[in-house]
């Protein structure tokens, strides 16, 4: 295990080179939203985790959007882990067909130049364009068991970060010690729990 401080496309490409060293095979991988990491790992099965997604749409409608478009694009995103990929990329066209005029109204100002009016929910639809190929990966020939999302680790690093929050003021070395003391009772318990008939 390393530790770093920032993530980077280099720690990426380390850790899936270090995974396949060790004899795995890597059938899938997760990304919760990086763009330079899907051009990255163009060779494998990926999915962008639909939970990540639903989370950008918010940050850009908000919890409650004015605009009638926008409203409806939070409750169709709201829905998106129960689709299937061709049902959602048939009532996703649909939506943008019916406000493109919206999502593509620009507004003028003084100088002559103009600027989208909308440009919150510009950026959403963008930001759909480019993951819409990573949506479903999941339901692909291939990829049965592929998770959806990546929530079962986001899930382990709160867990290790609420009880780092109860540990503040540690040594960076007691940091070290007591990031890789978690990992290894959580390695020690999934191991029990494989072991375990019942």
């Amino acid at each position: 295990m390393s530790l770093i401080k920032h993530e980077t496309i280099a720690d990426y490409r380390t850790a899936v080179n270090s995974i396949e060293k060790r004899g795995y095979i890597i059938r899938g991988i997760i990304i919760d939203g990086m763009p330079s990491l899907f051009k990255e790992f163009y060779n494998y099965n990926v999915q962008m985790c639909q939970f990540h997604l639903m989370q950008i749409a918010r940050r850009y409608l908000t919890k409650k959007p004015k605009l009638i478009a926008a409203r409806e694009l939070k409750t169709l995103l709201s829905g998106l882990t129960d689709y299937r990929e061709e049902e959602f990329r048939c009532l996703y066209a649909n939506w943008e067909k019916k406000w493109k005029e919206t999502i593509d109204r620009r507004t003028n100002v003084k100088n002559g130049r103009s600027f989208f009016t909308h440009k919150r929910l510009r950026t959403l639809v963008n930001s759909i364009h480019f993951y819409m190929p990573y949506l479903f990966t999941f339901q692909h020939n291939g990829c049965d068991g592929m998770p959806n999302t990546n929530n079962k680790i986001e899930g382990i690093f709160t867990d290790l970060k609420k009880n780092f929050n109860n540990h503040s003021g540690m040594s960076i070395e007691n940091c070290k010690r007591f990031i890789n003391g978690f990992f290894l009772a959580l390695a020690n318990t999934n191991s029990l729990k494989r072991r375990d008939p019942t």
